[in-house]
């Protein structure tokens, strides 16, 4: 980076506001912290992982009379499940095409059969615990503008048929600009998905089932039962033990080498009810571009979320990327006040489907849940239903299509695992031979990887001008970390780790913080 091009940098760090914050979270603080872990327990199941897959699960076992404990490194619904747009839809881009072309008809008709009746599986919890959380039904689109992608779009529509959805292939839509062509399916959902949670997670407890936040996990000895470590000291003793981390901490399959983490923006604002698109709308160019509304304060108001501008976490200017997603949305919904940003993490398997059941081919009790590619609402409802059939013992007619052991789908996707594995790699050699800026270059509020010796430090200048020195090297597999200006946080390009500017862990699957290091 020339000195011209960093001296924008710090000027458009020092203009632009810091992320908001989410706002599901804001506006559903929810009860005060669970007490962490702090003596050895025996349960049926332990839950690692209080997302709605881990919560999902717990649940569903818990309502199924088995004795759950769920452990949360955080809180509740606050890590990834608190930062999405909450879409519950069956309609996911453009996936029932290439899973028919990859798989067969047979597969995307379970796909579609699982994510829907999650979705209603959702309503009935809604009505049955009356819980509070803007439900609405709404019609979800897959939309491109450009005319060479039409083609796209009709075999989409024509696979979802196909997959039993009611699926549609439209040249207009609600939304106030003109599409090349779009596949709808009507009365999908959207919620407030941690009011949903937190009533979740209350009436499990009532049911009798146990949670404990602020717990990190480190250590999995399988057996029977099996044994899960903590950082406190505290071991949980399971029969059975689910895996819900979003990225797997334990990975006895080297599941890492099927997953892939992205990371993308939102932009959030209050519009009058007028211009609501009424739907929710995604499409696979501009680098992303996700829109829906949700209800928004008592004069009818709505709130417009904008996601997009993906990228692999560590890489990438995340301030420009943050004006070119508001700039996309100012231009297409003119006079919205974007006063909310935050981001999200998804997590995408090499061969399109998530991956949830049994760990690895040698498990007996532990199972994972993981790979939902940006659609974890659906998918984590899902896969509750799922790992309660297989833990109960009973069968379930997508058990196979999810199966984390599957090989030939893997095998027949190679080149997407391979141009996975590549960028790893590309990472783990090539941010080592990067040339590393000098420390005085560091402007406040902004952080950088020096060099000192032969060690790499992750160095971050705080508001104040205070230097905050950490290890560059990600304590899951070594790679090193790189500074995301936006959020203020260091991120692992290879896996997605997340770490706060003093060195704590944000976001696995490390499972350590940063060291602090000295200049």
């Amino acid at each position: 980076m020339t000195e011209q091009q960093q001296e924008q940098r710090h000027t458009r760090l020092r203009a632009r506001r810091r992320v908001s914050g989410s706002y599901w979270v804001e506006t559903a603080p929810g009860p005060p912290p669970r007490p962490p872990l702090a003596q050895d327990l025996d349960v049926d199941v332990a839950v690692i992982g209080a997302g709605i897959a881990g919560l999902c699960t717990a649940w569903e076992l818990t309502r199924a009379g088995l004795g759950v404990a769920v452990l949360e490194a955080r809180r509740v619904a606050e890590g990834v499940t608190g930062h999405t747009t909450a879409k519950l839809t069956a309609l996911h881009t453009l996936i029932y095409d290439t899973l028919r072309r990859t798989r067969d008809t047979e597969a995307a008709r379970l796909y579609a059969r699982s994510q829907s009746e999650a979705i209603e599986r959702a309503e009935e919890l809604v009505d049955e615990l009356e819980i509070d959380c803007d439900w609405e039904r709404r019609s979800a689109y897959t939309y491109v503008r450009d005319p060479g992608r039409v083609d796209e779009v009709r075999a989409e529509a024509e696979a979802a048929r196909e997959a039993g959805l009611p699926a549609k292939f439209l040249t207009e839509i609600p939304l106030p600009f003109p599409v090349a062509g779009a596949v709808r399916v009507a009365d999908q959902a959207q919620f407030h998905p941690r009011r949903f949670l937190l009533a979740l997670t209350a009436d499990l407890v009532e049911r009798g089932g146990q949670l404990y936040e602020h717990t990190l996990v480190d250590g999995l000895t399988e057996g029977e039962p099996s044994r899960v470590t903590t950082q406190s000291g505290a071991t949980v003793r399971a029969r059975h033990v689910v895996v819900a981390t979003h990225y797997p901490v334990f990975d006895r399959a080297l599941l890492f080498t099927r997953l892939a983490p992205r990371r993308e923006l939102v932009v959030a604002g209050p519009v009058d009810a007028g211009l609501d698109p009424d739907g929710m709308y995604i499409t696979p160019e501009e680098n992303t571009r996700s829109v829906r509304t949700a209800p928004y304060g008592e004069d009818g108001r709505r709130l417009l979320i904008v996601t997009g501008e993906h990228f692999t976490p560590g890489t990438g200017d995340t301030p420009d990327r943050f004006d070119r997603l508001s700039a996309w949305a100012r231009e297409h919904f003119p006079g919205v006040d974007l006063t909310l940003s935050w981001a999200t993490q998804d997590i995408d398997p090499t061969d399109t489907v998530p991956m949830v059941g049994l760990l690895h081919p040698g498990a007996r009790n532990t199972y994972v849940a993981t790979g939902f590619g940006g659609w974890g609402m659906s998918g984590g409802i899902m896969a509750g239903r799922l790992l309660t059939a297989l833990i109960t013992g009973r069968d379930c007619p997508w058990q196979e299509l999810y199966d984390p052991r599957r090989l030939r789908t893997a095998v027949r996707q190679a080149p997407a695992l391979l141009k996975a594995q590549a960028e790893v790699a590309r990472h783990f050699v090539g941010d080592r031979l990067r040339p590393a800026p000098p420390v005085e270059s560091i402007a406040p509020g902004d952080g950088a990887v020096i060099r000192s010796g032969t060690d790499r430090l992750a160095v971050h200048r705080d508001d104040e001008g205070a230097l905050h020195v950490l290890s560059a090297r990600c304590p899951h597999l070594g790679c090193l970390v790189a500074f995301n200006a936006a959020e203020r946080t260091w991120e692992c390009p290879c896996h997605g780790s997340r770490f706060s500017t003093d060195g704590g862990l944000l976001q696995g699957p490390a499972t350590r913080p940063l060291p602090r290091r000295e200049l």
